[in-house]
């Protein structure tokens, strides 16, 4: 499905809305809608302060498991202003989440998936692998002391470092609970972008 909005080419996968039937099909669509608006807000950090900088993304592909958001400017902007960028994805996270948890002590309970969700997105975001913020965040925070070279050479070690653990993590679930599989697709999922994954740093 393709369509454009302000300009921007917006493309959204068959896929995700195959998902979206399937969770209402099998009785998990609340838990998917909090999960969805929950990386929905994330890349809206990322947007709002694309445009408070005076950048706007060429296109926006609405996948499976993620939004990407096409950037052909990021060479262009300076290292602190792609830091900001990166950084306010996972931030808009966890503002999110105060407003969402003091609900919850004030007794409304059914908001307390979403605040998870939201802080699960946040930290999850922040794991120093290449595919995610907190890979590019250190890339860059590197580069300024080292090499690009030297720079990309240290986040891919420390994601596999990353990886490992969440894999073995992973099984422990699957087979220590009712079949969750849900940390070992992530971590699946994660080898499968690293290894498809075209674009360089900044």
């Amino acid at each position: 499905m393709k369509f454009r909005l302000r300009g921007v080419r917006v493309e959204i996968s068959y896929l995700l809305l195959c998902l979206t039937a399937l969770s209402i099909i099998f009785g998990v669509f609340q838990s998917f809608c909090c999960c969805v608006a929950a990386v929905i807000i994330h890349e809206g950090g990322h947007l709002l302060t694309m445009r408070a900088l005076g950048y706007f993304p060429e296109r926006i592909k609405i996948l499976l498991f993620e939004i990407s958001i096409s950037d052909p400017s990021r060479q262009e902007r300076t290292a602190r202003e792609n830091l900001l960028i990166i950084f306010f994805g996972p931030a808009a996270n966890f503002i999110c989440v105060l407003p969402l948890f003091l609900l919850y002590l004030c007794g409304t309970e059914k908001i307390l998936p979403f605040a998870a969700a939201n802080l699960s997105v946040g930290l999850f975001n922040l794991l120093p692998v290449m595919s995610l913020d907190g890979g590019q965040l250190l890339y860059i925070l590197l580069s300024r002391r080292r090499t690009p070279g030297q720079a990309e050479k240290i986040v891919c070690r420390l994601t596999f470092i990353c990886i490992f653990p969440l894999a073995a993590l992973g099984f422990v679930v699957l087979f220590h609970s009712h079949y969750n599989f849900s940390l070992l697709f992530v971590c699946v999922y994660l080898v499968f972008t690293l290894l498809t994954r075209q674009e360089k740093y900044y």
